[in-house]
């Protein structure tokens, strides 16, 4: 201890250790010491000596101090010394390092030591496991030392911490720590996991963590509250930006909803925090997440719907009307409902009935252009109008048409300001950055939209008292020619490049003024300083366009002589060389990237976004169009006939072949329709001749009975007992013959509408094909077959007849006979054979009973079989196993006994040689007989013995 004090406290004499010694000989003492005072003693005085002498203490200390983490778990406070000690050494002081002006390499001492504690993975998970621990002592260093590594080598601690189980987890328990400088550090050591991992983003997303961190914001105030709110803010960007799976899980767990309180300004807006300035800029950029035109069309339709459901696209409006709003909250406020109402038709639609609180109310959008056009507003908020106007007529063309209808004549009030008045206003003021952007807003107005570019050829403008108004767009041309500024040609450009592309009738209006193609060809053909190569590049895609889209209507400027000037003048090649200068241009590409308009100063904006993607569809039709010859076009346009009369042949033959498929359809149904018609007269006439079979029976009997009855014509009981009961067969026979005679009408009416269906299908020709024909054929033999059943039907019934009226004379006949009584015999003999069917019925059943019995024992007895052949399969199996095994015994059984010969042989060698050198050798025979023989007495012994007990 004297030593520790010393060290510490400075109170020894005679030459002071150096730094590099004093930490030697405390890691000795953390190494040797066996008292845990002892070791807690040196490590806080390594935690002492690690800020100054750190690249020492981590040297020597670094193993040291994680063998205390692993081995001294249970002591609260030396953990927290070492945690600490490890903290200082991999963590880069920012001010210290400003003060001292340390160089770069000094600078990655943090990262070595990083690099050194993260070697072994197993240094991680102990890490986490540390901070399941409660005391604030081991808990905040933990916290603060994985931040720090978390910093330095990020994606390797985060593939660490992934892969560890429950890892993850245990750092979101941080957020619901009832201590605010643990919750908070744990923010912070969430940002740094979560950056540029979307797989620690899932699982920080679905361990509740948007839950945890809008209670955290709504807890604190809000965009009121301070650096937690932004942290919280902060974490929820990583969480959400270019991460589908968690703007979905935002979306559907209701959570934009939540966002709307965060928006709600009081008409007292003076006075912002600086706090609450970044805590609103956050937020806001946090709704441009869910809404970025770089996610998918689906997933960002639904968020803005959702944003105006809940009433937040509301809420943003009304802040970006409100007075006293700081410029870059309004300018990104202006940016964010830019991208909430982009492409949406809903918002858009709300978005233009949003007014101004002004006196008049003006609209919204009329407000943001005056801006836009007002060359004191700061160049950010111009270019956020200009965004916001370009995003309220993506995909509009309903407010691209009330945009246009504003400049037309009929739609002008002089009264008050309109969006068209204020373009045309930047469009021709002194300021180029005004006309850049009012031309580039009038291209939005035209883009994909041919209606809306045929009516602004109306447009006409007076220039000056006394002379006649010229259209706008002469006027755009003439301005062009004036030798404006680079920006400004560039802006014309583009409106006039979209305003004549995919619109002949624009082409011949601009062809029409004869000093445009001149001034086009001659622009292209000087040879100008590198700003005006790029207008000369866009001069180049303007001609172009009115070769490609020119409908050959103006006799001086068709396609082909446009070619030949150019040719003359420019020259194909070098034609092709300045278009192509477009694309190559460092700002083409900057504006190809997204469609928000980022530009670090006003001269830097030259292109549009949708410019872009315009320029890059027309650049290769426009030079295949211009290099291309007249005989080539020829060939072109010929074999475009040609391939139109071949599609006119094929959709011919098309038409075709659908009509011949839906009569072969119909035809189908038909053969169908008739197919089960003759079953069902199949049906019909087998039913008709079991009847006709039962009559047959019944007439037979009769026939029977009645000759019985004339034999016993002298009893007169009996005579009239038959008479009675024939009279009664009789009217059920004649009942009988009807139905069968109005059954056989009703065969004959439907065979006959069958023969005129048959007859109609030959004449109008059946479907070739061979089952077609053997369907027809089938059918036309079912036909006859039906035929022949019922002529012989016809015939039974007239046979049937033909017996009635026998049987009607011989009952006339028995009628003479007057007798009475009743005759016994005859009723005994029906009876008895009504009994003998009803027995016989009954037996039946009772077989049928029978036969399903032995259908279910059959299916018993086969389960039983296939179960009985899977056991016969599996003991066969296991008989060839024991098989083998018996075999393998065998063989080793004969390799024992062959051993054991083998060594009785060398046993009677051995004796033999024994014998030989004089050796009395008892034989084992000899020895077991004597052995036999002893026991022997030993029993006759034990016998008497128990004799003599017994005596």
């Amino acid at each position: 201890m004297n030593y520790l004090f010393g060290v510490i406290g400075g109170q020894q004499t005679g030459p002071q250790p150096t730094g590099a010694e004093t930490v030697q000989r405390l890691c000795d003492r953390v190494a040797s010491s066996t008292l845990l005072e002892d070791r807690r003693d040196a490590v806080r005085a390594l935690k002492s000596l690690s800020k100054k002498y750190r690249s020492e203490v981590g040297t020597k200390a670094m193993d040291h101090l994680i063998h205390i983490l692993q081995t001294d778990s249970s002591d609260t406070e030396i953990l927290g010394y070492a945690l600490d000690t490890l903290y200082n050494i991999v963590c880069n002081d920012e001010e210290e390092e400003q003060e001292e002006n340390q160089q770069k390499q000094e600078d990655d001492i943090g990262v070595q030591f990083t690099e050194k504690f993260i070697q072994e993975p197993e240094n991680i998970t102990l890490l986490l496991t540390l901070l399941e621990e409660f005391d604030f002592h081991v808990r905040w260093p933990g916290v603060k030392l994985l931040t720090a590594l978390l910093k330095n080598q990020c994606a390797q601690v985060q593939g660490i911490i992934l892969v560890s189980p429950m890892g993850v987890s245990r750092l979101m328990d941080l957020l619901a720590d009832s201590r605010e400088v643990i919750r908070n550090d744990g923010l912070l050591l969430l940002q740094q996991l979560t950056k540029g991992n979307a797989a620690i983003q899932k699982i920080v997303a679905f361990e509740n963590a948007f839950e945890r961190l809008l209670d955290i914001i709504t807890e604190e105030g809000s965009s009121d509250g301070g650096i937690v709110v932004e942290d919280c803010l902060l974490l929820l960007l990583n969480l959400l930006k270019n991460n589908s799976s968690n703007q979905n899980f935002f979306k559907e767990g209701s959570y934009i909803q939540r966002m709307k309180p965060w928006f709600e300004v009081g008409d007292d807006n003076s006075g912002w925090s600086a706090q609450k300035v970044t805590n609103l800029h956050l937020m806001l950029q946090l709704v441009r997440v869910m809404v970025s035109p770089v996610n998918s069309p689906g997933a960002t339709a639904s968020c803005q719907k959702a944003m105006f459901q809940c009433g937040l696209l509301q809420q943003l409006c009304t802040i970006l009307m409100a007075t006293g709003v700081p410029a870059d909250i309004l300018t990104e406020t202006i940016n964010t409902v830019s991208e909430v109402i982009r492409g949406s038709e809903v918002n858009q639609d709300y978005f233009a009935s949003v007014n101004a609180p002004s006196n008049p109310p003006r609209p919204a959008i009329v407000v943001l252009l005056m801006s836009m056009v007002n060359e004191r507003q700061p160049f950010v908020l111009r270019c956020a109008v200009l965004y916001c106007f370009q995003c309220f007529l993506y995909k509009n063309h309903k407010g691209q048409g009330e945009i246009v209808a504003t400049l037309l004549p009929s739609t002008i009030d002089a009264n008050s300001i309109s969006a068209g008045q204020l373009l045309c206003g930047g469009l021709f003021s002194a300021d180029s950055l005004s006309n850049w952007c009012a031309a580039v807003a009038l291209a939005h107005a035209l883009q994909d939209n041919l209606t809306q570019k045929e009516q602004l050829l109306r447009v006409q403008l007076a220039t000056s008292l006394g002379k006649p108004p010229v259209s706008l767009l002469q006027q755009c041309t003439n301005i062009l020619s004036q030798g404006s500024r680079v920006q400004t040609k560039v802006g014309l450009l583009m409106l006039l490049c979209t305003w004549i592309c995919n619109c002949p009738i624009a082409v011949m209006h601009f062809l029409h003024n004869q000093d445009n193609v001149p001034f086009l060809t001659g622009q292209i053909s000087e040879n100008l300083g590198e700003d005006e190569r790029l207008v000369q590049g866009l001069c180049a895609l303007l001609l172009g366009i009115c070769i490609y889209y020119n409908d050959n209507s103006l006799e001086n400027y068709t396609k082909e002589k446009l070619k030949q000037l150019i040719e003359k003048r420019i020259g194909k090649e070098n034609f092709v060389e300045k278009l192509g200068f477009i694309t190559k241009h460092e700002l083409y590409s900057r504006a190809a990237q997204k469609p928000q308009p980022a530009f670090s100063t006003p001269e830097h904006m030259m292109f549009d976004h949708e410019f872009t993607k315009l320029v890059k569809e027309l650049e290769g039709v426009i030079t295949k169009a211009v290099l291309k010859s007249s005989e080539e076009e020829k060939k072109e346009e010929e074999v475009k006939k040609t391939l139109e009369q071949h599609d006119s042949i094929v959709t011919q033959y098309k038409e075709l072949i659908r009509e011949q498929d839906s009569q072969i359809n119909e035809l189908k149904e038909q053969m169908a329709s008739l197919t089960t018609q003759n079953e069902k007269l199949q049906n019909t006439v087998t039913q008709q001749l079991s009847q006709i079979q039962q009559h047959k029976d019944q007439y037979n009997v009769l026939k029977l009975k009645l000759g019985k009855d004339n034999q016993q014509t002298g009893n007169n009981a009996e005579g009239t007992h038959v008479n009675g009961l024939q009279s009664e067969m009789l009217s059920q026979l004649r009942e009988q013959i009807e139905e069968l005679r109005r059954q056989n009408q009703l065969l004959q009416t439907q065979l006959t509408e069958k023969d005129n269906v048959i007859t109609s299908l030959k004449a109008e020709g059946i479907p070739s094909g061979e089952g077609s024909t053997s369907n027809n054929t089938e059918m036309l033999k079912e036909m006859e077959l039906l035929k022949a059943q019922l002529q012989s039907q016809t015939a039974e019934i007239s046979q049937l007849q033909t017996e009635r009226q026998e049987l009607l004379k011989r009952s006339e006949t028995m009628a003479a006979v007057q007798v009475t009584g009743e005759d016994s015999g005859y009723l005994e003999k029906i009876s008895e054979l009504e009994g003998r069917l009803s027995t016989q019925n009954a037996e039946t059943q009772k077989l049928k009973g029978e036969v399903k019995t032995l259908l279910e024992s059959k299916e018993s007895m086969e389960k039983d079989l296939a179960s009985a052949t899977s056991s016969v399969a599996i003991l066969q199996a296991e008989k060839s196993k024991l098989q083998q095994d018996v075999q393998e015994s065998k063989k080793e059984q004969d390799d024992l006994l062959m051993l054991l010969a083998d060594q009785d042989q060398k046993i009677l060698s051995l004796k033999q040689r024994l014998k030989d050198l004089g050796e009395t050798i008892e034989d084992e025979d000899d020895l077991d007989s004597k052995d036999q023989f002893d026991d022997d007495d030993d029993d006759d012994e034990e016998d008497e013995g128990e004799e003599d007990c017994d005596e």
